[in-house]
């Protein structure tokens, strides 16, 4: 097996395909029809593993991990200053270091070898940058492209990152050249790998948990509301029951109060008998507090609360939960959290496997913010509902607030800013939920991706080091890093 026909791409081709990368990225991520565009980045970002020196693969990397996440998170200014600065360039660093250790992996093993690698090496990086050290953001994962995108079921049991594995295998597929294979043969090698992974997501797609026959039915209502007091909650109640008189359990927002439930509320609750699920904060000791998501019930008692789990870095969030219970609802099991620990599948794998029938997200996104970083927040929970098989309720201060069904459809949604506009659907939640594949994969990946560091940097960026390709034409040494 080989990859392409030459060794090293000029200055000029890398700029090139610099730019059909950042291009590709920004239109994947501005709507579903797009979606599929992640492809094209992909296969614009792995040739740069072609380039003469080391030193140029990281700096082109970096050009066009600045160039994606710069515009996507520019609300990161409003929020860090000049700190965003930094921010944007820790995320860079991640796709140059993807960029600098594929050509390691090229060096080192060769073009069958380099194809073996690069999915689990993407998916280690992806994985760990995401999820596993201080600074970890999955925001612009390439599987989220797919959030909205009407073949979200087939690809959600893979996972979000295992929907970057295969995007990453597909891509790889269409550079590998069988040496041997012409005409017909060559385009049957072409399209048997890309055939294999839809059967096999077809295949997987059939044993996809349908709700159990007579199971509950969650009538739910939200509304948006940003810093209220506790009168305007309760007069904004009044009108969501009066719209909404069938909705059995009402939802309102992270930081709706500045302290636990008042009393107000919860006389409300007892005199309406209503379920309301609300954010707060409950005191913690040295002027600290928890980040807390209350559910009080029909006779006005708090019956269930549950803490963030992942406060949002450098700023006032309050302290980590200690624990994550579920809620036995009427309705089933309920697993909480707030707004950030959706993003988090340490988070949201531990509430399903406690046996969580639904999720519940208060959540806040200040106004302030700008309708963008609303938009990006908003692919996270259908991509959660469609891995998990459960319904999910996101309620926000702001926008986007959702109500997504089993499989990842949003079936009642309010916009950016949308003060007081109210939601409601009815929500089937299923016997249970379950872990989709990259459970599994992901911390795998992440193995074998420090496997490779070490094996790359040992005997794969040695100076002159020739390429080993399995064909005489690639075995062209490259310049010094």
């Amino acid at each position: 097996m080989t990859l392409w026909r030459a060794n090293s791409l000029t200055t000029k081709a890398m700029l090139l395909l610099a730019a059909g990368a950042v291009a590709s990225f920004h239109l994947a991520y501005a709507g579903p029809k797009w979606c599929w565009l992640i492809l094209v980045f992909m296969g614009c970002l792995l040739p740069l593993a072609r380039a003469d020196s080391g030193r140029k693969a990281f700096y082109f990397g970096l050009v066009v991990g600045l160039l994606i996440y710069a515009p996507q998170l520019l609300f990161f200014w409003k929020l860090f200053q000049f700190g965003a600065i930094a921010l944007w360039c820790v995320l860079a660093f991640w796709l140059a270091l993807f960029v600098v250790l594929a050509r390691g992996c090229l060096l080192r093993f060769g073009g069958l070898g380099f194809a073996l690698a690069i999915p689990f090496l993407w998916t280690g990086l992806e994985y760990f940058r995401s999820e596993l050290y201080y600074l970890k953001f999955t925001w612009l994962n390439i599987g989220y492209a797919f959030s909205f995108s009407h073949d979200l079921p087939v690809l959600a049991e893979f996972g979000v990152y295992g929907i970057g594995f295969c995007a990453v295998a597909v891509v790889i597929n269409l550079y590998l050249k069988p040496t041997k294979m012409r005409g017909l043969g060559y385009w049957a090698f072409k399209f048997s790998a890309l055939l294999a992974v839809l059967v096999i997501a077809l295949l997987i797609n059939l044993f996809y948990p349908a709700p159990a026959t007579g199971a509950k039915k969650l009538r739910v209502a939200g509304v948006q509301m940003e810093f209220p007091n506790p009168a305007e909650v309760v007069l904004t109640l009044d009108q969501v029951t009066q719209k909404f008189p069938q909705a059995d359990l009402l939802v309102l927002s992270e930081f709706t109060f500045d302290g636990p439930i008042p009393d107000l509320v919860k006389k409300w609750c007892r005199a309406h008998r209503k379920y309301l699920i609300a954010g707060g904060k409950d005191p913690a000791p040295g002027n600290q507090f928890y980040n807390t998501a209350y559910v009080v019930d029909t006779n006005g008692t708090v019956v269930f609360q549950q803490v963030k789990s992942v406060p949002v870095q450098f700023m006032k969030d309050g302290l980590p939960a200690k624990e994550q219970k579920l809620w036995d609802s009427p309705w089933g099991k309920i697993g909480l959290g707030l707004c950030y620990d959706a993003s988090y599948r340490r988070v949201t794998d531990e509430l399903i496997r406690q046996g969580a029938q639904a999720l519940i997200f208060p959540t806040m996104d200040t106004e302030e913010w700008g309708e963008h970083e609303h938009k990006l927040h908003s692919r996270i929970a259908p991509m959660r509902a469609a891995e998990f098989g459960v319904p999910i309720v996101r309620i926000c201060s702001s926008g986007i607030s959702q109500l997504i069904a089993y499989g990842g459809t949003v079936v009642a949604s309010a916009p950016y800013p949308g003060q007081r506009w109210m939601v409601s659907a009815e929500l089937t939640l299923p016997a249970k939920g379950h872990l989709p594949l990259d459970r599994l994969l992901a911390p795998i990946c992440v193995l074998v991706t420090a496997l490779l560091f070490i094996m790359t940097a040992i005997g794969g960026f040695k100076p002159g080091k020739p390429v080993n390709s399995g064909s005489p034409r690639l075995n062209v040494p490259l310049r010094r890093m």
